[in-house]
């Protein structure tokens, strides 16, 4: 699969994006939380120009990529391939994440606890555990410093991690 024209023009919707994410994902303008995911895995650093430039089909079939392993290794070959053909230049290489804050389950990362703080919220000190890895991931993503933490709010609320009364 070379570029767009060559997936299907009739795929169906297939959204694994979040509530606090719909005011951009109907048109899959911007990357969902879900493909960044699968970019981290990957090691790929896929900038926003990159994927204005991809079809619509092409986005949607990103989104619906699967995660596995090997899935994720094909997700690298392909978009190596892919973005070389674009006017944005192939993407980049990251180091493929070990032990990143969103791959451990235990306990909160300090630094989502610190922007909870700065914001006045005090999320659920057991929900850390319940989460899957994308919210997880989400988590990590919308605490990053000097992040304006805009949807870690509705992030939280989303998945029922805040205290009542707080």
């Amino acid at each position: 699969m070379e570029d767009g024209a060559s997936l299907g023009k009739t795929m169906p919707l297939h959204c694994d994006c979040f509530a606090f994410e719909a005011d951009f994902t109907a048109d899959l303008r911007c990357i969902p939380m879900a493909v960044r995911r699968k970019l981290d895995l990957a090691g790929i650093k896929l900038k926003l120009m990159h994927w204005s430039e991809l079809a619509a089909a092409e986005r949607q079939h990103l989104l619906a990529w699967d995660d596995s392993p090997e899935a994720v290794a094909d997700l690298r070959e392909h978009l190596l391939t892919r973005t070389r053909q674009l006017p944005a230049g192939q993407a980049g290489t990251l180091p493929l994440p070990a032990d990143e804050p969103w791959q451990q389950g235990q306990d909160w990362p300090e630094r989502v606890l610190t922007s909870c703080r700065q914001l006045g919220l005090a999320p659920d000190p057991a929900g850390w555990s319940r989460l899957s890895e994308l919210q997880r991931f989400a988590l990590v993503k919308l605490s990053h410093p000097g992040h304006e933490h805009r949807n870690l709010p509705r992030a939280l609320a989303e998945f029922q991690l805040l205290q009542p009364g707080r």
